[in-house]
């Protein structure tokens, strides 16, 4: 089922039902709803699958991009009006997840993390030397999964067209080089929210011993690690992915 994408005041999101707790995903730098499609086919009809579409290439370049970001979501929430959320994050996804969540600890039920950033991570890094050069961007996108094949023409094209971009690619650099500068080392055992960690154990960009540091340093976590799996499991191991985390709501039930 395909689920429209609402515009209200400043907000663009997508929302497949009713009821509390809604599962609120964010995505990553280069995320967009395309990387949860099977999650929300999944769990639309379950529960209310919520996505806002982060604003990243509307940054204002003199502010902290991840602290405008999580501001972005927090008043995303008091907007809906929603008491608390189930909230899951994907790479830089899961950093806003992790910083809003201990800046609003009350409205957290669960936070859910895959291949998060906050710790540690190893991506395109904080410059495109070669932003104009397609087959080096086919690559880096390629790294992100176990299987090459999943970086489709499609996906290589919308990631090529970002960077290309002198703009969006000012903005991604920002968004990359705030990312580091907030480490949450010192903080994650404030987390006190039920939280599950699902990591690709061929994750190239946050390894798998980020997620063991994650699971180490929140005291409340689980942590599951999916073969032939890179850093986005809800792509390439969807089955797998949604049984651990239909699995971990059941609980909390």
């Amino acid at each position: 089922m395909e689920y429209p994408v609402k515009e209200e005041q400043r907000f663009q999101y997508i929302e497949t039902g009713s009821g509390d707790k809604p599962l609120m995903l964010l995505h990553g730098l280069f995320g967009a709803l395309s990387n949860f499609k099977e999650l929300i086919e999944y769990f639309g009809p379950r529960m209310n699958v919520v996505v806002p579409i982060l604003p990243i290439f509307e940054l204002p370049l003199r502010k902290d991009a991840l602290t405008w970001l999580v501001q972005y979501v927090n008043e995303f929430v008091e907007y809906k009006g929603y008491s608390q959320v189930h909230v899951l994050g994907n790479s830089l996804g899961g950093h806003i997840a992790l910083l809003f969540a201990l800046n609003n600890p009350d409205k957290i039920a669960s936070v859910t993390l895959t291949g998060s950033s906050g710790l540690f991570e190893s991506a395109m890094g904080t410059s495109f030397p070669q932003r104009n050069n397609y087959e080096y961007i086919k690559k880096k996108t390629e790294d992100t999964f176990y299987d090459p094949n999943t970086a489709t023409q499609e996906l290589v094209d919308e990631v090529f067209g970002i960077v290309k971009d002198r703009n969006r690619a000012i903005r991604i650099i920002a968004t990359a080089k705030s990312a580091i500068r907030h480490n949450l080392g010192d903080n994650l055992h404030e987390i006190k929210a039920p939280t599950l960690l699902i990591w690709g154990q061929q994750d190239k960009v946050t390894p798998p011993f980020v997620g063991e540091k994650f699971h180490e340093l929140i005291g409340s976590s689980q942590l599951f690690f999916l073969d032939k799996c890179g850093h986005a499991p809800m792509m390439e191991q969807p089955q797998e992915f949604n049984e651990l985390l239909i699995t971990f709501l059941k609980d909390m039930s």
